[in-house]
């Protein structure tokens, strides 16, 4: 890991800490299950940060970091559903466990080369179109302001890089997300996925 990319994962981390910083703000003020879920997916986002600057990609091999960070996307669709569709948000919860428990069962047990190409793309895709349909629903409904559809944006980003990653751990490509590629635009990645959805759900806490 070059000395760009250590900059780039420490900025991300900021943008997380400050996003962390205001969803604790909004709960504190309005206790939300939504906001408990954002802010255990920022936190993650915080915490591979740091780990990766401090042990470089090499970590990315480790099974437990494919696991703890599928929290991430999950934590995030989980929080949506609860703040847009409440009326969802039993059976998705249920999804969400189910679906972290399947990833942590796949790779913690040693089958992420023959089940990883089935089970990622099913618990990253559901949870990344989550993110990015229901922030483009409540903004195309007046329902938030114009700016948390840029959560939106995250989601594409976390979407397409969690798939790739998955990829590589299962031994495989996607597209033409080689090892390299994936390794040179992850650092950019991570934080211009942060930024989306931190700018996001910030307008989102500001306009309630």
């Amino acid at each position: 890991m070059n000395w760009l990319d250590r900059v780039l994962l420490l900025l991300t981390g900021l943008v997380a800490l400050y996003a962390l910083a205001r969803l604790y703000q909004a709960y504190n003020k309005t206790p939300r299950t939504a906001y408990l879920a954002y802010m255990l997916s920022f936190l993650v986002l915080l915490v591979a940060g740091v780990l990766l600057i401090a042990f470089g990609y090499d970590l990315l091999g480790s099974p437990w970091v494919v696991v703890v960070t599928t929290l991430i996307p999950l934590g995030l669709a989980t929080g949506l559903v609860y703040d847009l569709k409440p009326q969802w948000a039993k059976a998705y919860l249920l999804y969400a466990v189910v679906g972290f428990l399947l990833v942590a069962a796949v790779y913690l047990g040693g089958m992420g080369a023959t089940y990883g190409k089935f089970v990622m793309p099913f618990v990253h895709g559901i949870a990344g179109l989550t993110i990015i349909v229901l922030p483009l629903l409540a903004v195309s409904q007046s329902a938030a302001p114009a700016g948390f559809a840029l959560v939106a944006v995250g989601g594409v980003l976390i979407g397409l890089g969690g798939i790739a990653l998955s990829f590589l751990k299962a031994g495989k490509q996607f597209l033409f997300f080689s090892q390299p590629v994936v390794l040179t635009i992850l650092a950019p990645l991570l934080l211009l996925m942060t930024l989306a959805y931190a700018w996001g759900f910030v307008k989102h806490l500001m306009a309630k």
